[in-house]
């Protein structure tokens, strides 16, 4: 969910813009065969269905990340990777971590131990549980051991809590809206949390 709940909040924040600037178009950086593309487009038409949406990925001579990185290179855009590190998809926000693509594309490899920003492996946790006391209003947490938080707050504060005692990892197959099959490896502690003490 890390994924797709941000992607409107991205589209809305695209046409925001272009009507600002008088922008006739937008673009986007999903691939072809992802679900991205789809979230980004129907979530842009739906607020503004003459707003022309370009997806390079899609319609350019691109057929991997090395291409695009080459690209950025040739043009001096400064972007956090390069072809010699390994090249991951890293998508981030409050909710989430995700990580696709390069080595986890073969599902009988496991995850390289450096992908994982935002949770220790159980072998590295600590032996000695935490106790977090969570208070909950009409469903929604809203304070942690008896402080007052705003929701942001309280993710950042359980993201940080559960990850070090390595709770939030998910390596699986899903499937994508185009059919195809992929892997993904998520970091989403906070969230995978509460959702557990909710179900208690």
């Amino acid at each position: 969910m890390g994924t797709s709940i941000a992607r409107p909040l991205i589209s809305k924040k695209l046409i925001e813009i272009a009507e600002e600037e008088n922008a006739d178009a937008i673009a986007h950086g999903a691939t072809g065969k992802g679900n991205d593309q789809i979230r980004f487009e129907l979530g842009s038409y739906a607020l503004n269905p003459d707003i022309k949406v370009l997806a390079p990925w899609r319609t350019w001579e691109y057929s991997s990340r090395a291409d695009l990185i080459n690209y950025c290179d040739k043009h001096q855009i400064n972007i956090e990777v390069n072809n010699e590190d390994p090249t991951y998809s890293v998508d981030e926000n409050l909710l989430h971590t995700s990580y696709e693509g390069g080595i986890l594309e073969d599902p009988s490899k496991p995850a390289p131990q450096e992908i994982w920003q935002r949770t220790k492996s159980i072998s590295a946790a600590p032996e000695e549980g935490e106790n977090i006391q969570i208070d909950f209003l009409n469903g929604d947490p809203i304070a942690v051991n008896n402080q007052t938080m705003s929701s942001s707050e309280i993710l950042n504060t359980l993201n940080i809590a559960a990850g070090n005692h390595g709770i939030g990892r998910l390596d699986l197959v899903e499937n994508r809206f185009t059919g195809m099959k992929s892997r993904g490896c998520y970091e989403t502690p906070g969230v995978l949390y509460c959702l557990k003490l909710i179900e208690l």
